[in-house]
């Protein structure tokens, strides 16, 4: 724990590797009958090996998000904003894709909450920036997937969430399910 991270190479599991040789180690032994020798005292080497000590750097990610809350309101007349945040965790070097897919009622043009009970549905979409010009989904229908490199530590993508203007449908609690994947 806590050390730094280290890369792969291609985005691939890398393999770290050291040797030590026969001059860089030495066993040091020594008898007792009765009371143990302090290591200090055994300073006659009984013979030197050599040996290699690997560690595997596994291409690896992890995801995480955050829900997108909207405002309550009555009446859908101008935009609702919102934002959450997806985290990826990904090996130092390592590029990745984070695609939002339709969610349980749209597509990844054209997304829907919709009334929890039936009855009803709110338009929205998904963006990758501040803009709201680029439409976060998985690739299709003119959309993109976000994008990164990996540094080992946890980087914070921004998802923006707008409701545009639109007829208003009756009171209630609107909501969709989408699920975000990584690949790396």
């Amino acid at each position: 724990a806590n050390q730094p991270t280290v890369p792969t190479v291609g985005n691939a599991s890398t393999i770290y590797t050291q040797g030590f040789g026969g001059s860089q180690t030495s066993i040091n032994t020594g008898f007792y009958l009765l009371g143990a020798p302090t290591c200090a005292s055994l300073t006659a080497s009984a013979g030197t090996f050599p040996f290699n000590a690997t560690a595997t750097v596994v291409n690896n990610c992890n995801i995480s998000a955050t829900n997108l809350n909207f405002a309550a309101t009555g009446v859908l007349s101008s935009a609702l904003n919102a934002t959450a945040s997806i985290t990826a965790q990904c090996t130092n070097g390592d590029a990745y894709r984070i695609a939002l897919n339709g969610g349980t009622n749209g597509t990844v043009a054209a997304r829907q909450m919709t009334r929890t009970g039936g009855g009803g549905t709110v338009n929205y979409q998904l963006y990758v920036d501040a803009g709201l010009t680029t439409t976060w989904g998985d690739g299709t229908a003119g959309t993109t997937q976000a994008t990164g490199t990996g540094t080992g530590n946890s980087q914070a993508l921004t998802v923006y969430g707008v409701v545009p203007a639109q007829n208003t449908p009756a009171p209630g609690t609107y909501t969709d399910t989408i699920t975000a994947t990584i690949s790396f």
